[in-house]
């Protein structure tokens, strides 16, 4: 089994800066995809963005200039460093792993950006 750990959500004023971190740990054999999406209440699930294992990034047209994903291969580990927060970035964000044919979900972490 695979598991996700995301941390860093919480409540930030608009204009201002998160950081989310999600570690994968078990067994994990092959990973193509980590990625960042998120869930606004009414709202379906949507990309923020994601990144292969070879480097290629992806991003939501919504977040583009403002949001940057990172990856530490040799740890597992994804990021994604949040900037120039709007209202409308409040959401629920959850981690996902692609790899092998098999789909993981972290457990997720709320964004709130209000004043």
């Amino acid at each position: 089994q695979v598991q996700l750990v995301e941390s860093g959500g919480g409540l930030v004023q608009p204009g201002g800066s998160l950081r989310l971190s999600c570690a994968a740990s078990g067994s994990i054999f092959r990973i193509n995809v980590m990625g960042w999406y998120r869930q606004a209440p009414g709202k379906q699930r949507e990309l923020v963005a994601d990144i292969t294992t070879g480097g290629m990034k992806n991003y939501a047209e919504s977040v583009k200039g403002r949001f940057t994903i990172s990856r530490v291969n040799g740890k597992n580990t994804v990021t994604l460093q949040m900037n120039s927060l709007k209202p409308e970035d409040t959401a629920v964000y959850y981690c996902r792993l692609e790899g092998a044919g098999n789909d993981y979900w972290g457990q997720g972490t709320q964004v709130t950006v209000s004043s």
